[in-house]
């Protein structure tokens, strides 16, 4: 593979449409302070369907279509037809269609990252994962290692709604300031128990959810007959390693496609 022509974060950022002002001034100032910022309605209706139809071939390849009356039940040879803790799971999503491409891409959302770290960045993970009926309910955790207040944040991720959060779905709980604590939530509470300053990220179909990995969050119980379906997209400071490493994983076709900007963000 040819060597990326995009040779820093900033001309990568302009040619990915990332501004001064693709984020609002209370954008910044609410991910400033609070470290995570709800972009509602950040996909059309076309673009959700089509990433819709492709996540479920997706699943349907690895789990067989989603019947409620299966959850939890073992298939013909004995296997459970779903696992890992009660969610359906799949596990990088970069060369798995250009409908993704452009959500790892969107100006909005690298805007935000770039808003929270204050470094340079690059794409860390793309995968999918929703939780079945009945279940879905996390401990309250960060997604990376513990850091002390005056280290730098390593990881930012975004949550890509396919499916609207709601009260019976079993949204995702965070804790307003948790990112700026050191060690980890054990260290505080029990993370089991709810929080009294938990906040639960209630949006429809097709917001995206950005927040900072060392912000305490999880997932709840999902109550409702429905899937709940998301796509998480985290980016990294450029110094932490991607899971996985991009350049032993990419296709070709898929290396073919991006743009020189869209390169230096994966780092292939």
């Amino acid at each position: 593979m040819e060597d990326c022509t995009a040779h820093n974060m900033q001309t990568a950022l302009v040619g990915l449409d990332v501004h001064a002002n693709t984020l609002t001034e209370e954008e910044k100032k609410i991910l400033d302070e609070q470290s995570f910022l709800l972009l509602e309605n950040l996909m059309d209706d076309a673009w959700m369907e089509d990433v819709r139809s492709s996540y479920e071939t997706l699943m349907e390849e690895k789990y067989g279509a989603f019947r409620p009356e299966t959850v939890g039940k073992p298939a013909a040879d004995g296997t459970s037809r779903h696992f890992n803790a009660g969610t359906r799971r799949w596990f990088d999503m970069v060369s798995e269609g250009e409908v993704f491409e452009r959500m790892y891409t969107h100006p909005k959302v690298l805007a935000a990252v770039h808003q929270i770290l204050k470094a340079d960045f690059k794409l860390h993970s793309v995968n999918g994962r929703d939780a079945l009926p009945g279940m879905g309910e996390q401990s309250l955790h960060t997604d990376t290692s513990a850091r002390n207040p005056d280290e730098p944040y390593k990881l930012v991720n975004s949550a890509w709604l396919l499916d609207a959060f709601t009260e019976e779905s079993g949204p995702t709980r965070i804790v307003p300031g948790t990112h700026n604590l050191k060690g980890e939530p054990k260290d505080y509470v029990n993370p089991e128990d709810s929080h009294a300053e938990q906040q639960l990220v209630h949006a429809s179909a097709g917001s995206v959810f950005v927040f900072n990995c060392h912000l305490w969050h999880s997932g709840t119980k999902n109550r409702s007959t429905s899937l709940r379906r998301a796509i998480h997209c985290a980016f990294g400071r450029r110094d932490y390693d991607q899971q996985p490493c991009q350049k032993e994983r990419i296709r070709k076709s898929t290396y073919d496609r991006l743009s020189p900007a869209a390169r230096y963000l994966l780092d292939v």
